[in-house]
């Protein structure tokens, strides 16, 4: 007879989880119990949306489920950020809630919230289990849901008296993974249609991903010698110094690589949905007939033909689709080969950053050093603003599970994700992009850095205010500011108030050092990069963005 507390925490130890995010709640505090006597390490958060976007990273960078626990109520609410960052990024993750007792349900009992009708449309399954002998059974089929298809997050809900429940259970087993795999006559199809192409072109994005299918990928582009991008924030699909990449087809892309894509006869996109950021509001690829015939290769049948008319569907995943490729044969010299070169120059010389800029700190020469510095190895995190620009254009990106960062757009995730990349790789760099916006949606994860000596280094990237928002603003209602400025505190100084290395940088010579000594420090480390508003994108300022020019 065991507790439905230390049956949740056997089917976890069964699944392969070795570590698990979370914010303590009185809801859950038999499963709490269990962890106190389980290899499973338990990291505390200061705030469930935090530990929801670690268990999102824990999840996007390995593959395997990232798993966070939450309490009831405001607790889940809050999780709730990340759970929608893993159901639009596709991310296999499961968030587990403790839930008010059963005799309670339906009061409106002490922060009682019914969890399937509230994350029912941003998850992929949710669900409350009753009956703590059914835990092994729930929890392996959770497991199952998050990772088969589409991957995306699953949430549980456990009613506080059901963890207490002594029951008789079964032993929980491990989930099986599902492969999908191209059958020989789509392949064959997709032969064809590359062969008698004359402007083809490679959409990459999308999860499932692993260290083998990007690097056979590598090799079939080399021997097709095809052009291919990556969507938006999936640049660590592809070396960016290979031959046929041609750029991040993500916000305000190159120009000539998305008239590139435009133009194309056949694209073939891998892995990729393929939806409005990426596609330029589904501008580059027409919805739902695209221009150009389209071989659409995705695990998930339920997104095939869903905002794109496929010239072939292909229901397989990226691993077993890229086996596949391996081994059509490719032409001895493709006709489009001096597209691909002229496609990789171009991307070349976007990526390369300005050296000048309107303010006395210029992020091109910042870039240009830390590209010059950086493993390749590194894990760049960050969530969403203007900041983040200067990392997809002008970081180049060498190898599989180097970003983490969310398609989804949510603010916030750069420290958390941090923390989680961080503690997975703990060999490995890793450097966190936040706006000072940014930053303070979860900058407090910092703590959590800390409290588990975490040292990874954050870059803030600090103009005073919502740096996005107010571009737009003083693009629609020039000279009309309202509700985009921000009041900031000093972000070294907060850095070392909660232990950590602080460093202020108000002029590019004063970077480097900086840089240097937040690694050296050992420790989590803030560098605060003061920035004027008029640096609000690398090529306008904001007074050129007001005046239309």
């Amino acid at each position: 007879m065991k507790s439905g507390g230390k049956l949740i925490v056997e089917a976890l130890e069964a699944n392969g989880i070795n570590r698990i995010f979370c914010v303590p709640g009185e809801s859950y505090l038999d499963v709490l119990d269990a962890l106190h006597d389980s290899p499973i390490q338990t990291v505390v958060c200061r705030q469930e949306g935090g530990a929801a976007m670690m268990a999102d990273c824990a999840g996007r960078l390995t593959g395997k489920p990232g798993i966070c626990f939450v309490t009831r109520g405001p607790g889940a609410t809050n999780a709730s950020a990340g759970v929608h960052i893993a159901m639009q990024d596709s991310t296999p993750m499961i968030l587990f809630i403790g839930q008010v007792a059963r005799h309670a349900r339906d009061r409106e009992a002490f922060q009682e919230v019914d969890f399937r009708a509230f994350f029912g449309p941003i998850a992929k399954w949710a669900v409350e289990i009753d009956d703590a002998s059914r835990i092994p059974e729930i929890v392996t089929r959770a497991f199952a849901v998050a990772t088969s298809g589409r991957p995306g997050p699953v949430v549980v809900s456990l009613p506080e008296d059901m963890l207490r429940d002594e029951v008789d259970a079964p032993a929980a087993l491990p989930y099986t993974p599902v492969e999908t795999f191209p059958g020989p006559a789509a392949m064959e199809q997709l032969g064809k249609l590359l062969s008698s192409a004359e402007r083809p072109f490679v959409i990459l994005g999308g999860s499932r991903w692993t260290d083998k299918a990007v690097a056979g990928l590598a090799d079939a582009l080399q021997a097709w010698n095809l052009p291919a991008g990556c969507t938006f924030r999936r640049q660590s699909l592809c070396d960016h110094l290979h031959s046929s990449y041609a750029g991040d087809i993500g916000i305000g892309p190159n120009p000539e690589l998305a008239a590139a894509i435009k133009e194309a006869d056949v694209v073939l996109m891998i892995g990729a949905r393929f939806g409005e950021i990426p596609s330029s509001d589904y501008s580059l690829l027409k919805s739902p007939y695209p221009d150009q015939k389209l071989v659409h290769v995705y695990p998930d049948p339920e997104e095939l033909g869903r905002v794109y008319r496929p010239e072939l569907a292909i229901n397989a995943s990226p691993a077993a689709f890229v086996e596949a490729f391996a081994a059509l044969p490719a032409p001895a010299s493709p006709r489009w080969a001096s597209r691909t070169e002229k496609l990789h120059a171009s991307y070349l010389k976007w990526s390369t950053p300005p050296q000048t800029g309107p303010d006395d700190v210029h992020m091109g020469p910042i870039m240009e050093w830390l590209e010059s510095t950086l493993a390749p190895d590194t894990i760049i995190c960050n969530g969403a603003g203007n900041f983040a620009t200067w990392v997809h254009r002008f970081h180049r990106f060498r190898g599989f599970a180097t970003q983490a960062a969310p398609t989804s757009g949510s603010m916030g995730y750069g420290p958390p994700a941090g923390v989680a990349a961080k503690m997975q790789f703990p060999e490995r760099d890793v450097l966190v992009f936040a706006g000072d916006g940014d930053f303070m949606m979860h900058g407090q994860e910092f703590a959590t850095a800390i409290q588990y000596d975490v040292p990874l280094v954050v870059l803030v990237i600090n103009n005073g205010i919502y740096g996005t928002i107010r571009m737009h603003q003083e693009r629609d209602y020039p000279g009309r500011v309202s509700g985009t400025d921000l009041n900031n505190p000093d972000f070294a100084a907060l850095a070392r108030a909660y232990g950590g290395h602080g460093e202020t940088v108000e002029a590019t010579a004063e970077f480097m050092p900086a840089y240097e000594r937040a690694r050296a420090s050992g420790k989590a480390a803030i560098i605060e990069i003061r920035l004027s508003p008029e640096a609000i994108t690398p090529v306008r300022t904001m007074t050129q963005i007001r005046e239309g020019r």
